[in-house]
């Protein structure tokens, strides 16, 4: 069990109000959740320094994840070059459908 869990949310544009994106090197920003025992202690927005770069955008978001030291990356579709830097860095990968980062009440 992780008793201490740095996650990776793909975000389309900022924070726990927003929606996971579809594609990982695409998102606008990165919604960094900090889970400690069950309970949130951070969240952070980082703005995706790539988005406007037409190829490549992937590696470099997925160096920036690593050195913030997230363990953990959600998103909508994960290519196998990205999905592969972040294997070699033992960060692990789950892919969805697109939905709100805020849970339903």
């Amino acid at each position: 069990m992780v008793n201490c869990l740095k996650l990776k949310l793909l975000s389309s544009k900022n924070g726990l109000e927003d929606r996971v994106s579809e594609t990982f090197g695409r998102a606008t920003t990165y919604t960094i959740i900090e889970v400690k025992d069950g309970e949130i202690i951070n969240v952070k927005v980082l703005r995706n320094p790539a988005v406007s770069y037409e190829y490549g955008a992937g590696p470099i978001v997925a160096k920036m994840l690593v050195d913030e030291g997230v363990n953990l990356v959600v998103a909508g579709e994960i290519g196998l070059g990205v999905s592969s830097i972040l294997e070699h860095h033992d960060v692990e990968r789950v892919t969805f459908k697109a939905v709100s980062l805020k849970p339903l009440s």
